[in-house]
């Protein structure tokens, strides 16, 4: 049947919010070491949270900051 399309607003509730926030962030940094393997591509990516925390940084080349 394939997935609905959400519309991609900002999440009032912000339990929804964070818990959002956190699958998101696994699901980037998966798709970002997935193209560092698959194409040897050199990929950054450092994530922050709204609160201005460093939640992530990864670095193909280092493996993880």
């Amino acid at each position: 049947m394939g997935r609905g399309k959400i519309v991609i607003r900002r999440i009032d509730n912000s339990t929804n919010r964070q818990v959002t926030f956190s699958k998101r962030r696994g699901g980037l940094l998966k798709k970002a070491k997935e193209l560092s393997i698959l194409c040897d591509a050199e990929v950054g990516l450092v994530v922050f949270s709204s609160t201005g925390r460093l939640y992530e940084c990864f670095l193909a080349w280092f493996d993880m900051c």
